[in-house]
């Protein structure tokens, strides 16, 4: 059974109204993570993949993240829109984050504009900002959307939406 669908508001998007196979968009929005007090990425050059179900993914631009706080990890997934994702450690201060970064090197022809960019649990980080908004990190350990107060559920990933 699926959940009641929230109704939009004016400025607002419901996940319910994103397609399904994704789709892949530029976002100009200022994106930025921080972990133990350190800007790990700050960017306007980015994208989001928007799925039912799912708040927006951003994959932020490669320029724009601090690759020494990065180190590349063996763990790999599979994804049947994107293809094979590669995973990243991000480390600042005193704090390590396992996987906590992810990126498709050699994405399919669909998300081909993304290749080499990275998308960041926001669970996982201390901070993540779209815009000035702190964001809201998906719900569940499995998915990485972010939630900002223009996006409406019922968001997948949490107990029980696996059947969804």
């Amino acid at each position: 059974m699926y959940p009641q669908r929230i109704e939009p508001k004016q400025g607002q998007e419901s996940v319910w109204d994103y397609p399904r196979p994704p789709r892949l968009e530029p976002v100009a929005k200022r994106l930025r993570v921080i972990l133990c007090g350190e800007m790990i990425a700050d960017t306007t050059r980015s994208y989001r993949v928007l799925e039912t179900s799912h708040p927006p993914v951003y994959y932020l631009s490669p320029d724009d993240i601090c690759m020494e706080f990065l180190i590349r990890t063996p763990r790999s997934s599979f994804c049947e829109f994107k293809g094979v994702a590669t995973y990243w450690t991000v480390k600042a201060g005193f704090k390590t984050a396992e996987d906590a970064a992810w990126g498709y090197e050699n994405p399919t022809p669909a998300f081909m504009s993304m290749r080499g960019y990275l998308a960041f649990y926001a669970n996982r980080m201390d901070e993540c900002y779209v815009d000035d908004e702190k964001v809201t990190p998906q719900p569940g350990g499995f998915y990485g959307g972010w939630i900002t107060r223009e996006i409406v559920g019922p968001f997948k990933g949490g107990a029980g939406t696996w059947g969804w």
